[in-house]
């Protein structure tokens, strides 16, 4: 996942926004963490479990920030515009961000991210919930294939290849 976040980085400009959903463990933040390797941005991007937004600066001079939102405790667009996001300078990834960007950008690419569950791929993170279990060791899951379906909305997006 993180090497597919590098890959995408490559595409982004300021002002983009994408919307990152998947169950726990699916790899939201590692390919998160690979936007931020490609847009070659300061401090570790991490789980953003205590903190709404962070943004890390670019690097580079004149570079894009990259902001990580952590939309889960949100309920509505009014509340993610709330967090006063700088869009149009910054590439923003939104977390659990579905069904929250009314009103809020006229593009975005909403990047769902699944991975194997149930009988015969054994108890994962991203099934800890459905398992009653309160916390997995990342570290013990097995690298598990995922399957990644990226779809642009908007302007922006018309005419340019995610291939």
């Amino acid at each position: 996942m993180e090497g597919f976040g590098l890959r995408l980085a490559a595409l982004l400009r300021a002002g983009d926004l994408l919307v990152l959903t998947g169950p726990l463990g699916a790899g939201k933040t590692t390919m998160t963490r690979g936007l931020g390797r490609g847009l070659g941005v300061r401090g570790q991007v991490a789980s953003p479990t205590f903190v709404l937004a962070r943004t890390h600066p670019s690097l580079t001079p004149g570079g894009v920030p990259l902001v990580h939102v952590d939309a889960y405790r949100l309920g509505s667009a009014a509340e993610l515009d709330d967090l006063d996001i700088d869009y149009d300078a910054s590439v923003v990834v939104v977390e659990w961000g579905a069904g929250l960007l009314d009103g809020v950008a006229s593009s975005w690419l909403d990047v769902k991210i699944s991975r194997p569950v149930g009988a015969g791929a054994g108890v994962g993170v991203g099934d800890a919930d459905d398992a009653g279990l309160d916390a997995i060791d990342a570290s013990e899951v097995p690298d598990e294939p995922r399957h990644v379906v990226v779809e642009a909305h908007g302007p922006r997006w018309h005419g340019v290849s995610l291939g």
